[in-house]
Formats: C-alpha cells, structure tokens, sequence
C-alpha cells in the first residue's frame, strides 16, 4: 500500500492533472445543471456545493438534485371530465374566483366542480373515525394514497379495516410513498392476503449507475375515494401522532371530507398515480363501472389542484400568490414549514403594505430545527410589512390552509415551501363558498387567540438566533 502511494505521488504533474480533472467535472455537470434553468439562487447553491465537495458534491447532486419527472395522463378521462364540469365557478361569490378557476385549469388540466357537502374535519379523531365509517359503508372500491402510514394503533385499525372490505369483495387499492411509509412494508401483509393492492411509489433504484434514483420526490398526497361517492384529502397522514386520543401531544391538523362532483376529480388524480405507480391501467374499466355518475352540480363551487415534478406550472404555488394578490380585505395562512421564494415574499408583504389583514400561524417549534430556523428568518421583512405573525404551541401545528376575503379557501397537502412546490406531488382543493370560509375564519380565530404574536424589536441574540437563522436561509432553495 506504501509503495502504491508512493508511485502515485511520483507521477508527473499529479496536481496539473488533478486540477485539469476538476475543472472538466465542474465545466460538464455545471454547464448541465445552468442548462436546467432552475431558480438561479438553487442553481447557484448546487454549483457551490459540486465545487466546494467535488465527489461527494456529485452524489449528493446524483440522488437528492431536481428531477423533472415525465409520465402520461388519463387525457381521454380529463377531456370527458371537461366536458362534464360546465361554467361552476360562473356564478363565483369571490370577484377573482372565476380568474383563478381559469389559471388552474391551465396549469393542472383539471377542470371546475362543484360539491355538494364539505366538512372540515379539526385532528385525527374526527378524521379516523369518520373515514373508518365511510370504509365500513364502501360497496365497491376504496383507493388510498398516503405519504405517512406508520405500522402503529392508528395504522393497524384502517389496514384492519380495509381488509374486511376486501374480503367482502370490495376492491382496495392503497399506494404509498417509499419512504415516508418505509417501516410498513411487512404490516400490509394481512391486507394483500384478503385480496386487497398495496403499491409503492417511488422505491428507491440504484440498479445502474446513470439511472438517477427519485430520493427526493415523493408523492405527499393524501386521497382516500369510497365507492366514487366520498373523498377525503388533506394535511393529515395515518400515524398515531396525529390522533389527540392516544396523546397530547399529536399534531394539530385539518382534513377535507367531500362529496359531488369533485369526488371524480380525486378519483382521476389517485388513478393517474396509480398507473404511474404500477405500470397497469387494467383497473380503470372497473373504477369506471363502479364510480356512479354525477346527480347534478352541487352549491359549493370547488377546484382541484395538483403540482409535482411532473409539470413546471408550479400549479399549487401559482394559486396560493394568485389568491394573495386577489385579496381585498383579509388574507389568514396556517402552514406547518414556511419557506416562501421571491413571489410568495413580494405577494404577503404587498397585501400588508396595502392595509389588507394579513396574518401568518406557524408552529412554535416545528418537528424541523432546520426549517424552523429558515422560517424565523423570513419573519422581519413580513413584520415591517406589517404581517401579524403568530406562532401556535405546545403541539405541532401541521394544517395547511389559506383564507382569502370572505369567500376563497384553499386547503390540501402541500406546505408553504420550496419542496411541496416544486418536488413533492401534492394536492389541495381551493372552494369558492362563503359558507365554507367562516368556518374556517372561526376555527382560525380559535387558533390564532390561544398563539403568542411575534413582536416587531423582540430580543434577538446573535450566536443563537440571527446567525442560526441566516445560515438556515442559506439552505432555503434546497429545504
């Protein structure tokens, strides 16, 4: 090994070379990586890191790096849902709604629905125990699409669930995330022994070399569609953690139960991830028999959403600054991970500057020191635009919601951030109702009275706070 060493350091110019080596690796990768045209500030952040850590630089560009993902859609299904979905938002309550259902169409192909009832379903138990009893009800098929599903109390008692029904004949198809459900893998045995499909999204591949694994894309859905009569979506996943009964300390959350026509487009986005998912499109002859046609426009005028590393229409990120800036009175946000880019900055700040009512609820401490220490440094510039900021503890805040004026709600799975914009598959649902946004408005005052505000001049130590949170900012683009 000596000698090895030895006769390497003996070659000629070794540092010439070794320079020469480098400077070819960073022109190739970085000229590819300019000519993805990202954000400059990621793509800046990415260059650095190749060159500052030159082999690891490359793995960890190699497996975490932004992917644009290609995969077909269920076209002749979205075109026959356009042609269903008629002029919902014709009669929007909002001035600006009709505008916005017209942007999201465009950026997702999803056309306009309507429903007929909406519940905001306020932590877990309201969520578990109205979802195992739609289950129970279910004739036909359940489909399930989670990030999180833990192999705990909560986990055990839907698979228990779910493998009832399949064995009464009911056909269930459950898809989740590689990752984020990686310890349940041997727990779903009993589900797929009743007849029941379990499928994987995104399994991590390192079989050859230039085939760059998905580490960071993730689908962090959360779809459940009964019998193509109920859906459910949301922030919540299937864990013990977001259960208040089995702890005080479970996280506070909000989910979706909903029924009309904006089931089928649910139902279209967990049968497109599912085909993506598994490679087969034989189960869409029979989702199609057993999803019963639409009984006719509901009252709530209502849009789905959905954005992922499929599409550069960032669809999920568009709504929530369009919505911002359509703002005329009031615009109230709950996010568990803040970490807004330039447009999402310049959208709050100019609502504030305007005299509108902007107020931010994030947690206390979110289950991220990281992320909690990027979002704090965010919080000057909101409050010298004059954002109330106020931060919700002991528990976890992990809702995702915005109000808008009176009327716009939008509600989903994606978080305020960088990853659920522009890397996650995500979804949410935005509603035109003034019925449905005061009851949010209700339940976010309930909130925002039980959490301390940030004050603009509060003590702020250098070592452990300011320069924490700047370094933290630093890694912004890539959180």
């Amino acid at each position: 090994m000596r000698e090895a060493w030895q006769a390497l350091l003996s070659i000629p110019h070794l540092g010439t070379w070794l320079l020469a080596l480098w400077a070819a690796y960073l022109l190739l990768l970085g000229g590819w990586i300019v000519l993805q045209k990202r954000e400059p500030v990621a793509t800046l952040s990415w260059l650095l890191g190749l060159a500052l850590l030159p082999y690891l630089g490359f793995f960890v560009y190699h497996v975490f790096g932004p992917q644009r993902i290609r995969r077909q859609r269920l076209r002749r299904a979205r075109s026959r849902e356009s042609m269903d979905a008629g002029a919902a938002f014709e009669h929007a309550a909002h001035a600006d709604a009709a505008e916005l259902a017209r942007l999201a169409v465009a950026s997702t192909g999803l056309a306009p629905s309507t429903a007929r009832d909406v519940r905001l379903l306020v932590d877990g138990a309201a969520k578990y125990d109205a979802l195992l009893a739609d289950i129970a009800a279910a004739t036909k098929h359940v489909h399930l699409e989670y990030y999180i599903y833990e192999p705990d109390r909560t986990g055990a008692a839907l698979r228990d669930a779910l493998a009832a029904r399949a064995r009464a004949g009911v056909e269930v198809r459950l898809l989740v995330d590689a990752i984020g459900s990686a310890r349940s893998r041997r727990f779903f045995q009993p589900l797929l022994d009743a007849g029941g499909e379990v499928a994987w999204f995104h399994p991590m591949r390192f079989g050859h070399v230039w085939r760059r694994p998905w580490a960071n894309l993730r689908t962090h859905r959360k779809i459940v569609v009964i019998d193509g009569r109920v859906a459910y979506t949301g922030g919540m996943n299937v864990t013990d953690e977001q259960d208040e009964r089995l702890g005080d300390q479970a996280y506070r959350d909000l989910h979706l139960r909903l029924e009309g026509e904006v089931v089928r487009r649910l139902q279209l986005v967990f049968c497109e991830d599912w085909a993506y998912a598994t490679g087969s499109r034989d189960f869409l002859s029979s989702v199609a028999r057993d999803t019963p046609p639409d009984t006719g426009p509901g009252p709530i005028r209502a849009q789905v959403l959905v954005s992922g590393p499929d599409s550069p229409w960032e669809a999920i990120h568009r709504m929530h600054v369009s919505a911002i800036h359509a703002a005329k009175r009031r615009v109230w946000m709950t996010t568990p991970y803040f970490v807004p880019g330039e447009a999402a900055m310049m959208a709050l700040t100019s609502a504030a500057a305007a005299g509108l009512d902007v107020r931010l609820l994030v947690p206390r401490e979110s289950d991220s020191k990281l992320v909690t220490l990027a979002a704090r440094s965010y919080f000057g510039a909101l409050l010298l635009a004059g954002v109330k900021i106020y931060e919700y503890g002991p528990r976890m805040l992990h809702s995702k919601s915005l109000l808008v004026d009176d009327e716009l709600v939008l509600v989903g799975s994606a978080n305020f951030d960088h990853r659920s914009f522009r890397l996650n598959f995500e979804v949410s649902v935005l509603f035109d109702d003034p019925g449905i946004a005061a009851t949010l408005a209700t339940l976010l005052e309930g909130e925002l009275a039980n959490a301390p505000r940030v004050q603009r001049g509060r003590h702020r130590p250098l070592l452990r706070a300011r320069l924490p949170e700047a370094l933290a900012r630093l890694l912004s683009p890539l959180l």
